[in-house]
C-alpha cells in the first residue's frame, strides 16, 4: 500500500513538473492553421497565423495575427506588454493608440472589449505545440433583458452570440 502511495506521488510530481510552462516565453513561435468563422449567414474557412515573438525590450513581445483569404490578407501587428506578470495582467497594444486589457491564467490569454457598440471576447489557450484561438462577437443593440430587478431576481442582460471564430494553430 505504501509503495502505491509513493508511486502515485512520484507520478503526480512528474506530471505537475511537466506542466510548468511560463507564458509567454515558453510559447514563442509562429503558429498556423485554419480559422473557422461561424455566423447566421453561414460558415467560412480561411488561413490564419499567430506569431508570438520576443523583442529587444524586456516585458514586451511581438504579437501578430494574420488573416489570409482569396480576396485579401490582413496583418495586425500588436505588442503584448507585461503590466503585472505575477498577477497575469497584460496589455495588448494595437500600436495605434488602442490598448486592450488582457489576463493570463493557466497559459490562456483572455480579453473582453467593446468597439462601435460590439462586444468581443477572445481566448487563446497556449499548449505545447499549438494554440486554440477563439473570438465571440455580439452587438450591444441585440440585448435581451430578463428578471424583475429585485434583490431575489435581479435584472439580467443577455446578448446573442452572433459570430464565433475558432482555430487550432500549430507551432512551426
Amino acid at each position: 500500500m505504501r509503495l502505491n502511495i509513493l508511486l502515485f506521488l512520484f507520478i503526480t510530481s512528474i506530471s505537475f513538473s511537466q506542466n510548468t510552462k511560463t507564458f509567454p516565453t515558453d510559447f514563442f513561435g509562429k503558429y498556423k492553421g485554419k480559422l473557422n468563422i461561424y455566423n447566421q449567414s453561414g460558415n467560412q474557412v480561411i488561413d490564419m497565423e499567430l506569431h508570438l515573438l520576443p523583442t529587444d525590450t524586456i516585458g514586451k513581445y511581438r504579437y501578430t495575427i494574420i488573416y489570409k483569404s482569396d480576396k485579401t490578407n490582413q496583418e495586425r501587428k500588436y505588442t503584448l506588454i507585461e503590466k503585472d506578470k505575477a498577477k497575469g495582467v497584460f496589455i495588448i497594444d494595437e500600436n495605434n493608440g488602442i490598448l486592450l486589457n488582457a489576463l493570463v491564467k493557466d497559459n490562456t490569454l483572455y480579453s473582453i472589449f467593446e468597439v462601435q457598440n460590439s462586444l468581443l471576447t477572445t481566448t487563446e489557450h497556449f499548449k505545447e505545440n499549438y494554440v486554440d484561438f477563439e473570438i465571440m462577437y455580439t452587438h450591444k443593440t441585440k440585448v435581451e433583458k430578463s428578471g424583475d430587478n429585485t434583490e431575489e431576481n435581479p435584472e439580467v442582460l443577455s446578448y446573442p452570440v452572433m459570430n464565433v471564430q475558432k482555430a487550432r494553430l500549430f507551432r512551426e
